[in-house]
């Protein structure tokens, strides 16, 4: 079992610390259910009143906290919780499956195929004609990545993912099980003799570095161009981009939401959980769409939008409150 003191902890994440134990660090764990021998956060004063009943001896806290920790307790203060968090989760993280052979027996890869360096690739994998795959790369079981494709250093896809034909996946990226990235775009006609006609998708998907792709979730191949993802987009579970779509850096796609065809997302756009966006929408930088809101058309940067249609945050909430009084007073 890891162990840590308060004082190793302090350093790794360059806090200080107010208040004194000898308690020994065995785990993380949030608050209510935390034991004296695990570490926990107050990440937001909303979460201060429960530290009176946590068993916790140690909490990292933000440093504008307005409570002490009280005998025997400490506080490792900094700048921002949730990021001194993800370090100390870190320290506890157990290891990764194990690779017992770089490459398993069991995987097939095409003889024209080019492995880098420290590539690992699991068992039940294939890896088509073509493909490319950087150093240091982890292909869990059972992946399958298609012809001519190529793979960026030291990202890690998960089982059951899929990368179909000629899409391009960065460096230092997380595919996590059972995405599917390069599946045909939604396109049909109607037709009077045939009914709905498919319409080919001979396009591709182009993956930044650093992007983080969320299980079950989908990014459509692009008509006859590319679907871009750029660097550092963090995009959930069951989320679906459609063909043609265009994301900026650092952009975030909550669970369940979904991008139409053809939408652009500039650089830091935040699309909340179930959240739909309409096909040939642009959203500007820094613009917020929140949870459950459909978007119908252009959202200007910085803007924040709620409601289905959505419209600016503040008229949505004028909106709801109006509706309410007329409910309240049909009531009366």
């Amino acid at each position: 079992m890891r162990s840590y003191s308060i004082q190793e902890i302090s350093e790794v994440i360059n806090g200080v610390i107010y208040g004194s134990t000898s308690q020994s660090v065995t785990a993380t764990e949030q608050l209510e259910k935390a034991t004296t021998s695990e570490i926990s956060f107050i990440g937001n004063k909303k979460y201060e009143k429960y530290w009176s009943t946590s068993n916790a001896s140690i909490a990292v806290v933000n440093e504008d906290i307005s409570i002490e920790p009280g005998e025997n307790r400490a506080f490792i203060k900094v700048k921002n919780a949730d990021l001194a968090m993800s370090q100390i989760l870190a320290l506890f993280a157990p290891p990764a499956p194990i690779f017992h052979n770089n490459i398993h027996k069991t995987a097939t890869i095409d003889e024209t195929a080019i492995i880098g360096e420290g590539v690992k690739i699991g068992a039940g994998c294939y890896i088509g004609p073509k493909v490319e795959i950087g150093a240091n790369t982890i292909i869990y079981p059972n992946v399958t990545i298609l012809d001519e494709c190529t793979i960026g250093r030291n990202t890690i896809i998960w089982s059951g993912t899929v990368v179909r034909e000629r899409c391009h996946i960065g460096s230092e990226c997380i595919i996590h099980p059972n995405a599917t990235i390069g599946a045909d775009g939604f396109g049909f006609r109607p037709c009077t003799e045939k009914g709905l006609v498919k319409i080919p998708q001979i396009g591709n998907v182009i993956i930044g570095n650093g992007v983080e792709i969320g299980a079950n979730s989908c990014v459509d191949r692009g008509k006859f161009s590319s679907t871009i993802l750029g660097d550092g987009c963090k995009i959930d579970n069951l989320v679906q981009i459609g063909h043609n779509s265009k994301l900026g850096k650092f952009c975030i796609m909550a669970g369940n939401s979904g991008l139409a065809g053809s939408v652009t997302l500039g650089n830091g756009v935040i699309i909340g959980g179930s959240a739909s966006i309409k096909d040939h929408t642009t959203i500007g930088d820094g613009a917020v769409i929140g949870a459950g809101s459909g978007v119908t058309g252009d959202v200007p940067a910085g803007k924040t939008m709620l409601g289905y249609p959505a419209v600016e945050a503040r008229d949505a909430l004028k909106q709801w409150a109006l509706l309410k009084q007329m409910v309240c007073s049909s009531k009366k």
